[in-house]
C-alpha cells in the first residue's frame, strides 16, 4: 500500500520511532535508448528507503520512565597535554575544580578518560571548537537508565553487552551461566527492537510512486514496556536489605504482577553496558557475595518452616488431618526449641510453628496406618504410593517446575521423588524417618524465591495463581502476554486453604513466631509464616512469607536473608515494612527504628534476645536474654 512507507517517514520526522538510514534512486536500466526524433518515454527510478526503529522505552506501573534510547555525548580527553581547567569549567558552566574532580574519579574506573556531557555542554564545545582544537565530542545513540535500582529486572540486550559477556567468560568461567542475566531487555528484545523497514518504490514521472521493484520489508516500531514494578517500593526494599545477601519478592496475588523484585547485594543497571566501566564490572564479577546472581529466580534453597503451609494444605486434602487435629509436642521425635502450650488444632500449630506437630502431620499422610494388618512389603508399597500422591499435590503449587516468569533464566527448584529414596536406600529399605525433614521444609527440598511468593499467592487466592510476571502491558495493547493472563489451579480445594488463614494470622499476634511484625496498630491484618533454615556452614538463614490484608489480600511478600538467624526477628519485620509502605504509603513513627536495625544491626546477635512486641530491638544495649522462638 502507498501509505505504509510514508506513514513511517512521518513518524521519523516527528522523532517518535523511525530513523531514515538510507535512501537512493537509480534510473531503470532496462529502458533502451531511442532516436532523437522518437517520442519521449517515461523513465522510472528504482529507489530504496530504509527505516530503522528506535528501541522501545520501559516504564514502571506508575508510568515513570526507567529506560530509553537517546542521544549521548562523550568527550575523550587528550592523553598528552594539559587543559586549562579554569577556562574549561567556565565554558561548560561547571563550578571551580569540577573538571579535576571528575577526572580523578574516572582514573579509578576507566581508561582512556571519557567525560559524559549533556546536550547543552556538547553544544558549547562545538561552538568553541576553534579555541579547543584538541577536543572532539562523539555523538551516538545508546541505552540510558533513569534509576539505579532493579538491575536484575531491567538487564541488558546481548548485542550491546559484548564487553561484559567476554569479560565474564574470562573471569568466572564455570559460573558464567549463572551470572548471565539479560533481564527484560533480553526477554522482550524482539518486541523492544521492532523491525527495520526496507521499501523499494518505483518512482515515475512527477515523482509519483508506481509500485515496488522488489519485495518490501514492513516497518515495525519498537514496543514500549509498562512494568508492574513499583519503583518506590523497589528502592525502599533495596535500601532495607543494604549489602546483605538475600532476596525479596512482592507481588499482587490476584494478577501475578510483581511489585518488587530484589536480589541483594544490588548494583547499578547501567554498569554492565556503559562504556569505560570495565573495572566496576570486574569487581562485580569477582565479588564473593555474587551480586550478579539473580537470586529470586536462580537460587533454590530449603524453604524452612514456610513449607509447613504446603504440607498442611496437602494433608487436609488427603484427609490425613482436619483443622481440629491436635498432636502433642513430642520432642522425642524432633526438637522444638521453645516452650509453648500444646497445639490442639492446626491454627495453634501454625501460630507456634511446632516442629513435632508437623512431623506427625506428614507422617500421618505418608505412613500406613498402624492398625492395618499388612505385610511389610504391602506397607512399603503403601508408603511409596502415599509419597507419590503427596508429590503430585505438591507439584500442583508450581513447585519442582519452571513458573515461567518473563526473565531469561529460572530454576525449577527440587522436590524429591520416590525413585530418589529407592535408589539411595533400596526399594523397601527406607521409612518415614528417612524423609521426615520434608515435613519441616528441610532436607532435599529446594524452592526459589519466586516459588515461595507464588505459594503464598495460592493461599491468598484460595487455590489458584497467575504466573508471576514483570510486564503488565506491551505497547498500546494494555495487556501482558497471553500466558500471563491464565489462571492455574492446584489439586487442593479452596476450603483447605481457608483453614490455614486463622493460624497464619495468629502467628503475627502476641505469642506467635512473628509477633514483632504485627501491623494491627495501623489497621492492617497480616497472615504469614516464619522460617529459620538450618545452615551447616554458618549462621542460619531467615525466611518469611505472608500477605496483607489477610481477608482481601493485595500484596504478597517473600523474604530470604542469608545468615540472619530467626525469621521472626529479621525477615518478618522487613516484610511488614514493605506491606505497610505499599498499603499506606508511609511507615508509622514507632517502626522507623526497624529500618536502621535491618540495614545496620547484627541480626544474628539480636536474634539471641527477645524483642518487645511491636517495637524494634534496641541498638545497643540488647534486651535481657530469654529463650527465643525458633522461627
Amino acid at each position: 500500500m502507498l501509505s505504509t512507507p510514508y506513514q513511517a517517514r512521518k513518524i521519523m520526522l516527528l522523532g517518535l520511532a523511525g530513523l531514515l538510514l538510507g535512501a537512493g534512486c537509480r534510473p531503470d536500466s532496462s529502458a533502451r535508448p531511442e532516436p532523437a526524433d522518437a517520442p519521449v518515454e517515461e523513465v522510472y527510478e528504482h529507489c530504496r528507503e530504509t527505516f530503522n526503529p528506535i528501541r522501545g522505552r520501559i516504564f514502571d506501573r506508575h508510568d515513570s520512565l526507567l529506560a530509553y534510547t537517546g542521544w549521548q555525548y562523550r568527550l575523550e580527553l587528550p592523553r598528552r597535554g594539559g587543559l586549562d581547567s579554569v577556562r574549561f569549567n567556565r565554558l561548560l558552566g561547571w563550578p571551580k575544580g569540577a573538571l579535576q574532580a571528575r577526572v580523578a574519579d574516572l582514573r579509578h574506573r576507566q581508561l582512556p578518560l571519557q567525560l559524559e556531557l549533556t546536550a547543552a555542554e556538547a553544544d558549547s564545545l562545538r561552538q568553541h571548537q576553534r579555541e579547543w582544537p584538541q577536543l572532539s565530542v562523539r555523538t551516538f545513540r545508546a541505552r540510558s537508565y533513569t534509576v539505579n535500582v532493579a538491575a536484575p529486572v531491567l538487564g541488558y540486550s546481548y548485542d550491546v553487552a559484548g564487553p561484559f559477556l567476554d569479560q565474564a567468560k574470562r573471569l568466572v568461567r564455570g559460573r558464567f551461566y549463572r551470572m548471565r542475566n539479560g533481564g527484560l531487555e533480553s526477554y522482550y528484545n524482539t518486541l523492544l527492537t521492532g523491525r527495520r523497514g526496507i521499501y523499494h518504490p518505483l518512482i515515475g514521472p512527477g515523482n509519483r510512486r508506481q509500485g515496488s521493484w522488489d519485495t518490501d520489508t514492513a516497518y515495525i516500531a519498537g514496543q514500549d514496556l509498562h512494568l508492574s514494578l513499583d519503583t518506590q517500593l523497589q528502592a525502599y526494599a533495596e535500601r532495607l536489605l543494604g549489602e546483605r545477601r538475600g532476596y525479596v519478592v512482592a507481588l499482587e496475588p490476584a494478577t501475578g504482577e510483581i511489585l518488587c523484585y530484589v536480589s541483594a547485594p544490588t548494583y547499578d543497571p547501567a554498569v554492565l553496558t556503559a562504556a569505560g566501566r570495565g573495572r566496576e564490572r570486574r569487581e562485580l564479577l569477582l565479588h564473593p557475595d555474587m551480586p550478579l546472581l539473580n537470586r529470586p529466580a536462580l537460587l533454590a534453597n530449603p524453604p524452612g518452616s514456610v513449607f509447613k503451609l504446603v504440607n498442611s494444605a496437602v494433608a487436609l486434602q488427603l484427609g490425613a488431618i482436619t483443622p481440629e487435629t491436635g498432636f502433642r509436642c513430642d520432642q522425642s521425635l524432633i526438637n522444638c526449641v521453645h516452650d509453648h502450650p500444646r497445639a490442639r488444632s492446626l491454627s495453634q500449630a501454625l501460630k507456634y510453628s511446632c516442629n513435632p506437630y508437623f512431623y506427625q502431620v506428614m507422617r500421618t499422610a505418608i505412613e500406613p496406618r498402624r492398625d492395618s494388618a499388612k505385610a511389610e512389603s504391602d506397607s512399603c508399597g503403601i508408603r511409596q504410593r502415599n509419597l507419590t500422591q503427596w508429590l503430585r499435590h505438591v507439584r500442583s503449587f508450581g513447585l519442582d517446575t519452571l513458573l515461567g516468569i518473563d526473565l531469561p533464566q529460572e530454576r525449577p527448584g527440587y522436590i524429591p521423588q520416590v525413585k530418589l529414596y529407592d535408589r539411595r536406600h533400596g526399594a523397601c529399605c527406607w521409612s518415614y524417618k528417612t524423609i521426615y525433614s520434608l515435613s519441616l521444609g528441610q532436607g532435599e527440598i529446594n524452592l526459589t524465591g519466586l516459588q515461595m511468593a507464588n505459594v503464598l499467592a495460592i493461599i491468598a487466592n484460595r487455590g489458584w495463581y497467575v504466573r508471576p510476571h514483570l510486564v503488565r502491558s506491551v505497547g498500546k495493547s494494555g495487556q501482558p502476554l497471553p500466558k500471563y493472563q491464565e489462571r492455574r489451579r492446584t489439586l487442593v480445594d479452596s476450603m483447605h486453604f481457608a483453614a490455614l488463614i486463622p493460624g497464619m494470622e495468629a502467628a503475627m499476634r502476641r505469642g506467635g513466631t512473628a509477633e514483632l511484625a504485627n501491623l494491627d496498630d495501623v489497621g492492617i491484618s497480616v497472615a504469614g509464616k516464619t522460617g529459620t533454615v538450618q545452615n551447616d556452614e554458618g549462621d542460619d538463614h531467615a525466611t518469611f512469607a505472608g500477605f496483607a490484608p489477610a481477608t482481601a489480600p493485595r500484596i504478597v511478600v517473600a523474604v530470604y536473608i542469608e545468615n540472619a538467624g530467626f525469621g521472626g526477628l529479621s525477615a518478618a519485620p522487613l516484610a511488614a515494612l514493605l506491606m505497610e509502605k505499599y498499603l499506606r504509603g508511609s511507615i508509622a513513627p514507632k517502626r522507623r527504628r526497624w529500618e536502621r536495625w535491618l540495614r545496620c544491626g547484627n541480626l544474628v546477635e539480636q536474634g539471641q534476645h527477645k524483642p518487645k512486641p511491636a517495637a524494634a530491638p534496641e541498638l545497643p544495649p540488647p534486651a535481657p536474654p530469654v529463650t527465643p522462638a525458633p522461627e
